[in-house]
């Protein structure tokens, strides 16, 4: 299916032959998708990128063309500009952050750059203490502190040029200002402004800053160790590690033998299918049969529905690690259930419900319906109160059945709320640890030597967990950590800017 079928035929199918034909059409089209985003936001954002550069040195020029000799001393000595104008505040603001960074450079930024190329050349020695006889240490370069100091260092140097540039157009707004004999703002006015006019830089400064410190400055981390050695054999402070350039890609998309179980890149491709496989059922399973239980529940008629809710918020309220512990111990090969099946007479031998890779997989994604469920039915509950039943009266007395009207008012109302939650539901079961790695632990193996102790039921990120700290792998562990990004961030992008959730936002306003 390359082109969608003419209006005309679309409007004489049934609801659920449209709704088949669309959820083909959505898979179907996902490349087209992925085309037509990146086609679009990749040259929207350089040309972004270069408005703003050119805005930049618009600024730079104009301060250094124009400015007087306050201002063109800012080019030096940060917020002399302010202080000559006696706004010693924000003078005194840019100079200290200045006399930071120089001296951070000095004693310590530029001796960790200045090993970044190597990331150390010293190891660690040890020698037999002559007076005790005890083996001791010698102090050797340590490559992670070097890479992590370095990455730090060139993050405070762009900061620092973005400060340098603020410096100098705030610098040149204030000889402007002056020009024009109005009033220069005060300390007072610059604290007043943070609270008023510029409240919204105040509000989003602490989340910006954890944002670069637990988000941003792990990913560049991950990105640089994903072009070293970093492994059980070069793992500081013991010994170092070095750049090897692409080579840990190379492994993961090709390196190997081909059909040898240690080949990276077919480990990688198995186990990303099942993780994508695994992420569809895991999310619209327990979507799609939440809803219904929520419909069911909410239906006229239906006695006890406090009961009913209570007895599935109950599965909720136990810890998920708990419930997922037991029925590993319960579906086991010698476990209660197989036990009991056995003794009755019904199978006349355990039916390997973790112990088979295919089986296991129908197992894991049952197990996390009844773990899932509750979570669905307690959100559609709270959407479907808010549907106005005049809709429904509506649709009844133009004839429509229950199918249609769920097809017509229901899902169109519930999916345009509920989008972002299950683009947030996909991604999150694409690196579901707990269902996985609680259940089965990854068994059974893919094969035997299979590559970072891969299993049938692994995802990508229980074998990242296996490589990282059985194996060691930190390189190639990198590698498999950035293609987790790209994809989870290619589709969360993708299929959110798609969605009609933020196509048609005033819909259900």
């Amino acid at each position: 299916m390359t082109e969608r079928i003419p209006e005309l035929e679309y409007l004489k199918m049934t609801a659920l032959q449209k709704f088949g034909y669309n959820f083909v059409w959505f898979f179907t089209d996902i490349p087209n998708k992925f085309k037509r985003f990146f086609t679009a936001v990749i040259p929207a954002l350089f040309l972004r990128l270069w408005y703003t550069l050119k805005g930049w040195f618009s600024v730079i020029s104009n301060a250094a063309k124009y400015g007087d000799w306050k201002t063109r001393m800012s080019f030096v000595v940060m917020g002399f500009s302010h202080l000559a104008r006696k706004q010693i505040m924000r003078g005194l603001i840019y100079l200290v952050f200045e006399v930071l960074f120089v001296l951070y450079m000095v004693f310590f930024g530029a001796g960790q750059l200045a090993m970044f190329g190597t990331l150390g050349t010293h190891e660690r020695g040890s020698y037999i203490d002559p007076v005790t006889g005890i083996e001791k240490y010698t102090a050797g370069d340590n490559s992670l502190l070097i890479l992590i100091y370095s990455i730090l260092t060139l993050f405070i140097i762009v900061a620092f040029v973005y400060l340098w540039y603020y410096n100098l157009k705030t610098g040149y707004a204030a000889q402007e200002i002056e020009e024009a004999r109005k009033k220069l703002p005060t300390a007072r006015d610059d604290i007043a402004s943070l609270a008023d006019e510029q409240y919204h830089k105040t509000l989003l400064s602490v989340p910006l800053l954890g944002l670069t410190i637990f988000t941003i400055f792990p990913i560049i981390f991950m990105i640089f160790v994903a072009f070293t050695n970093y492994d059980v054999n070069h793992n500081p402070p013991t010994t170092l590690f070095t750049w090897i350039g692409w080579d840990n890609f190379a492994k993961l998309f090709g390196g190997g033998a081909v059909g040898a179980a240690n080949n990276f890149g077919k480990v990688f491709l198995d186990i990303l299918i099942w993780t994508v496989i695994w992420a569809f059922f895991a999310t619209f399973s327990n979507y799609i049969l939440g809803m219904i239980v929520a419909l069911i529940i909410n239906k006229k008629g239906i006695r006890l529905k406090k009961l009913w809710r209570t007895i599935l918020i109950l599965t909720i309220a136990v810890p998920q690690f708990i419930s997922l512990l037991l029925m590993s111990q319960m579906l086991s090969d010698t476990g209660f259930v197989n036990t009991m099946l056995q003794e009755w007479g019904i199978t006349s031998g355990p039916i390997p419900f973790l112990s088979d890779g295919t089986v296991a997989k129908v197992t894991i994604i049952v197990v996390n319906m009844w773990v899932g469920i509750p979570y669905t039915m307690l959100m559609c509950t709270g959407i479907l109160m808010n549907i106005p039943e005049d809709l429904y009266e509506s649709a009844k007395i133009d004839g429509a059945g229950p199918v249609k009207a769920y097809m017509k008012i229901t899902l169109p109302y519930v999916l345009h709320v509920t989008t972002p939650y299950l683009i947030t539901q996909f991604i999150g079961n694409l690196n579901n640890f707990n269902v996985i790695f609680l259940l089965t632990g990854g068994a059974p193996l893919l094969s035997e030597g299979a590559a970072g102790g891969a299993g049938q039921t692994d995802l990508l990120i229980t074998w990242l967990y296996k490589m990282i700290m059985n194996e060691k792998l930190y390189g190639v562990a990198s590698v498999i950590s950035i293609m987790m990004f790209i994809i989870t961030a290619a589709i969360s992008l993708v299929v959110y800017n798609r969605s009609k959730a933020v196509k048609n936002e005033e819909d259900f306003m």
